[in-house]
């Protein structure tokens, strides 16, 4: 969450959002039939208020899936395109954004458990034709926890009109690491921590590498198909979303002068690749975060790599690093809450656990501004909804 995330969470309190329903401490007695159904009525009653009234300015729907041993919830609201008015589909597919770096950070992991990618080795060491000399340091892991100081890709455009105009161009991998790799590092690799995607668009390329195959389909093979995510997939140079999805919508300006909802529904991910292009359900995700968080995508230690924050200071704001390999954290009503969000125009999207899986949230929100400059209001109060204020 950006800086402002504890300005907008008192603001959302102020506007009457419930702040999160009570958590039972670990050790804590377990709690009577009376005790947890009244649990259960507060999670049904803040996640509700959390969702209420779409759509509005910000959202036009939202999915919402709460699971874990602490109580389960599901619910939508808002509409399926604002033309028909039509319910919004809870089934509906949407793009899952940054969420992709999840998948991609559990293939890497996989691979290095077989011995196939090393953490510690460079990048450029599988990739020696793509990675200049000035970027030679650079490591595997600090691809995947953006310490390695490789800025971004130059894209056409800067405003969401000028992308808008572009939003079918097709983006090959290779051209985006050289764009940034052209380019001076904004800091000693391993020194800072920047989030940028080309760190996985670059692991996604080793993944070829190292396998002989496409990213996709590695990710398919050992994510996907194993987990039963009949409802994902990589959407490659199609800018469209195959089967039911909830119409996502963006403000910005039109043909007549004036300022309005455009359909954003068709926009090619290619941009985003292994670091943004998943299209999902939340009924999938919601099974990813459970298996993630069991140990069953990432077995042994490596899974701690996607627990394990570096010792370093993101270098825009100065804090501490939030992100590790894959997720990131924040600490939300006294306790660590990972995951991590995504943003597509039109969509915004998290997955988000507890480390024992006590509590679980998936959701997509039909952003108005998915990319603004601050979390968008309905995702923000959902996410207070399930865990609480920021400590």
């Amino acid at each position: 969450m950006r800086k402002s995330t504890r300005t907008l969470l008192a603001a959302a309190l102020v506007l009457g959002v419930a702040a999160g329903p009570a958590v039972v401490p670990a050790g804590a007695a377990t709690p009577t039939a009376a005790a947890q159904e009244a649990s259960a009525s507060s999670l049904d009653a803040a996640m509700s208020a959390a969702i209420a009234g779409l759509p509005r300015a910000d959202a036009t729907a939202a999915l919402v899936r709460v699971g874990g041993t602490e109580g389960s919830w599901q619910g939508s609201s808002g509409v399926h395109d604002l033309e028909s008015g039509a319910p919004a589909d809870p089934a509906g597919r949407f793009r899952a954004g940054s969420v992709t770096k999840v998948f991609t950070a559990a293939t890497v992991l996989q691979l290095a458990a077989e011995g196939r990618i090393d953490l510690d080795r460079s990048a450029r060491s599988y990739l020696p034709e793509l990675i200049p000399g000035r970027y030679a340091t650079v490591t595997v892991r600090q691809l995947l926890n953006h310490t390695h100081g490789i800025p971004a890709p130059d894209f056409p455009g800067a405003t969401v009109e000028e992308w808008y105009a572009n939003r079918f161009q097709v983006h090959a991998p290779e051209d985006m690491v050289r764009s940034a790799t052209a380019k001076p590092r904004e800091f000693r690799p391993g020194t800072g921590q920047h989030y940028l995607n080309v760190g996985y668009t670059i692991a996604g390329l080793i993944v070829e590498r190292v396998t002989g195959d496409t990213y996709e389909r590695q990710v398919e093979r050992r994510i996907l198909r194993p987990l039963g995510l009949r409802d994902s997939y990589f959407p490659g140079t199609d800018p469209g979303i195959d089967g039911p999805y909830n119409h996502g919508y963006q403000r910005m300006s039109l043909e007549d002068g004036t300022t309005g909802l455009r359909d954003v529904s068709v926009w090619g991910t290619t941009d985003g690749w292994a670091a943004g292009d998943l299209v999902s359900t939340t009924a999938d995700l919601e099974r990813f975060t459970r298996a993630l968080f069991a140990g069953r995508v990432v077995r042994g230690p490596l899974l701690e790599e996607m627990f394990t924050l570096p010792k370093v200071p993101d270098v825009k704001t100065g804090d501490p690093a939030a992100y590790a390999v894959g997720l990131s954290m924040k600490r939300l009503g006294g306790r660590e809450v990972w995951g991590k969000t995504g943003g597509r125009w039109g969509y915004n999207t998290a997955i988000a656990s507890t480390r024992d899986g006590a509590r679980t949230l998936v959701y997509s929100v039909n952003s108005t501004d998915a990319k603004g400059q601050d979390m968008n209001r309905t995702a923000l109060t959902v996410m207070v909804s399930a865990y609480g204020l920021p400590d």
